[in-house]
């Protein structure tokens, strides 16, 4: 049996990115804790923010609104997740995360298998709407 330590990530250890629209925050990846099959993180939309459209070349994407509601827009239909429910998005189809209420929006989001390398994980297909640079995923540990 093999030891490993004990990581714990707290939403405050990570800081806020906001390319892509909201403020998301990458949790537990192969740079924070040397996951190897993908990484999660959670993303806090106020009314009428977004993330931006884009696909996942490799991965598939899980989400789960804690709080708020979310409107994906995956591509050219529209689905609205209420606090409590979840949606896969699949390999390689474009999507784009709103809120469309007036309250702030809490999810959570899984990524998993990991890309090759962490620059082909994530394909933008509108510009992005925030400064700053990109979220960091990191390699395989």
């Amino acid at each position: 049996m093999q030891t490993t330590d004990l990581i714990k990530i707290a939403i405050d250890d990570v800081p806020p990115n906001r390319k892509r629209g909201g403020d998301l925050r990458v949790l537990l990846s192969p740079k924070t804790c040397g996951a190897t099959s993908g990484f999660m993180g959670v993303g806090t939309l106020e009314p009428g923010e977004f993330v931006s459209e884009h696909y996942h070349p490799y991965s598939e994407e899980f989400f789960h609104v804690i709080r708020g509601r979310l409107l994906l827009r995956i591509d050219g239909r529209e689905l609205v997740l209420e606090p409590g429910e979840s949606f896969m998005v699949p390999i390689g189809v474009r999507h784009r995360i709103e809120n469309p209420g007036t309250e702030q929006a809490f999810v959570a989001f899984f990524l998993s298998p990991l890309a090759p390398r962490p620059e082909l994980g994530h394909v933008d297909c509108e510009p992005l709407p925030g400064e700053g640079t990109l979220p960091e995923v990191g390699g395989a540990a």
